[in-house]
C-alpha cells in the first residue's frame, strides 16, 4: 500500500457533500487501508474520504480508543458541549476553536457491512464529529467568525503582498 494525496483547502471537492455506501466491497476495503496509511503518515488523528478525493462517506479514526474504520457515519445523539483548538489535514497552518459535543453515539456500518452503534467520548468524539464535518463538504474555517476567515494565516506571505 502507499499514501494518498491529501486534498487541500480551497479545492471544491472538500464542499461536497459525500454519498453513502448501500455495502463495502473490496474497492472500499483497499482504499480504507490506504487512507489509514496516509492518516498514519501524515500523523493525523482522524481522515475522511474526500479528503482524498473520494466522495464517499468513510471515515478511519485513531486518537485515543484505537483504530476505529467507519462507513455511513451518523451522530444519533450528543451530550456535553466543550471547545477544543482543531487542525485538519485539509487546512494546513490552521487551528480553530471548536465547540463539540463530548459524548456522543454514532451508528455506522463496518468493514463487515454490519450495522453497529457505539458511543464515544472526549477526544474520540470530537474527532469522529470532525470527520463527518468533512462528509457533509464542512471545514474547521467554517467555525470561525466571518471576519476572522478574511485574515491571512500566520506566515502567509502571498495575503500581505
Amino acid at each position: 500500500m502507499g499514501s494518498l494525496h491529501i486534498r487541500t483547502y480551497p479545492d471544491p471537492l472538500l464542499r461536497k457533500k459525500s454519498r453513502e455506501l448501500l455495502q463495502v466491497t473490496d474497492e472500499e476495503k483497499e482504499l480504507i487501508g490506504y487512507m489509514v496509511e496516509t492518516m498514519y503518515a501524515n500523523r493525523g488523528v482522524g481522515l475522511a474520504a474526500p479528503q482524498v478525493g473520494v466522495a464517499k462517506r468513510i471515515i478511519v479514526v485513531d486518537a485515543q480508543t484505537g483504530l476505529l474504520k467507519m462507513i455511513n457515519p451518523r451522530m444519533v445523539s450528543a451530550k456535553g458541549m466543550s471547545s477544543l483548538e482543531e487542525g485538519c489535514l485539509s487546512v494546513p497552518g490552521r487551528l480553530v476553536e471548536v465547540r463539540r459535543a463530548e459524548e456522543i453515539s454514532v451508528s455506522f456500518m463496518d468493514m463487515d457491512n454490519k450495522e453497529s452503534l457505539k458511543s464515544f467520548k472526549g477526544l474520540t468524539a470530537k474527532v469522529i464529529q470532525h470527520e463527518i464535518d468533512h462528509l457533509d463538504g464542512k471545514l474547521i474555517l467554517d467555525y470561525l467568525p466571518w471576519y476572522r476567515r478574511l485574515l491571512p494565516k500566520r506566515g502567509d506571505v502571498k495575503c500581505l503582498q
